[in-house]
């Protein structure tokens, strides 16, 4: 034997590096997969006389670019719209209030309609936006150095 060699040492410790490109993998592959499978099925549903579940009635409230109000397809004045609100109020307590308005209307316009909408006591209120079409964002506009 040579003996200015050192004995041979095993490495007891766990190398870990390979787990965690394995988990990194997994994490991708189940990011892609889980809105794949968030989808319904086509099916015909049986009809009854008594229905018990009651669908939620939701109110759609517009503000177009002209600053003309709607109360689902009907035009309504920002002076009628509180009572048309209480009045789906009283008929359905739970009821929700979706409120959408277009991007150019000035911000004291919509906080008026919402206003609105909480002086008629309606306590959900939803805010209907459309999907981000622009997906890059110029780093001199936000104020961002690299």
């Amino acid at each position: 034997m040579n003996s200015g060699s050192k004995p041979r040492q095993f490495l007891s410790e766990i190398n870990v590096i390979p787990l965690v490109d394995v988990v990194l993998v997994l994490l991708v592959i189940f990011m892609v997969t889980a809105p794949m499978l968030h989808r319904g099925l086509d099916i015909n549903l049986p009809t009854t006389t008594a229905n018990n579940i009651k669908a939620e009635e939701r109110l759609i409230v517009t503000i177009q670019r002209d600053h003309t109000l709607s109360l689902g397809n009907d035009t309504i004045s920002l002076v009628d719209l509180r009572a048309k609100l209480q009045e789906a109020k009283t008929l359905n307590p739970l009821i929700s209030v979706y409120l959408r308005a277009d991007q150019t209307v000035p911000y004291g316009t919509v906080v008026q309609v919402m206003d609105e909408v909480k002086g008629a006591k309606i306590e959900r209120l939803g805010m209907i936006t459309g999907p981000k079409t622009e997906t890059l964002i110029e780093d001199e506009t936000i104020g961002i150095s690299r």
